[in-house]
């Protein structure tokens, strides 16, 4: 059975609800996609209008059904309901057991612990739902929240990606990380 055969995966954490995005999350999805800040090392340029969060739900809940699907999930905080952020899991080469891994984090969420918390869920669901050997995960060099985070879960730096994306009317380097099974089995057995 592939993913896009299954029900859509809701995972749970101590605070947050992995779900799956819908048009009643354009709001607030469009509020995180259109602050500059907050998307300044997403790699692509902020939100002007209401409908790209609209379409951009559409892709995310299609790329289930690609030939090289992946989950998308929206972070919903449990407390009070919010759609604080979204994370996933996506470019799965089947055949290469790999895939690519993408987040963002409202800008009142940040430094709270909620990715982290995000993550801890969707890559144990990763490795054992999809059979994954390996999640690469692309950084700029000058997002250093973000490179903790992956350095925190266990992602192996491997080097620098000259000039691999563009956006802001710019080309930027971007660093490739990466998560090993191996690396990840024995962390959590080190825990």
């Amino acid at each position: 059975m592939t993913e896009n055969e299954t029900p859509f995966p809701q995972l749970l954490t101590d605070r947050l609800r992995l779900r799956q995005l819908d048009l009643d999350d354009a709001a607030e999805l469009f509020a995180i996609y259109s602050d500059p800040q907050t998307m300044q090392w997403f790699g692509v340029d902020p939100l002007t209008q209401l409908e790209q969060a609209q379409n951009l739900i559409v892709k995310f809940m299609a790329w289930r059904t690609e030939a090289n699907p992946g989950t998308r999930w929206g972070i919903e905080r449990m407390s009070d309901g919010r759609l604080i952020g979204t994370c996933g899991l996506f470019k799965w080469h089947q055949g290469w057991h790999k895939c690519a891994l993408g987040y963002e984090l409202s800008r009142a969420a940040v430094g709270q612990g909620y990715m982290q918390e995000a993550l801890r869920a969707i890559l144990p669901w990763g490795m054992r739902e999809m059979n994954l050997n390996r999640i690469e995960a692309q950084i700029h060099p000058a997002n250093l929240p973000s490179i903790r985070l992956v350095e925190r879960l266990n992602f192996a730096a491997e080097g620098t990606l000259r000039e691999a994306g563009y956006w802001g009317g710019e080309f930027h380097d971007l660093l490739q990380y990466a998560l090993l099974r191996r690396d990840y089995v024995a962390a959590r057995v080190l825990r």
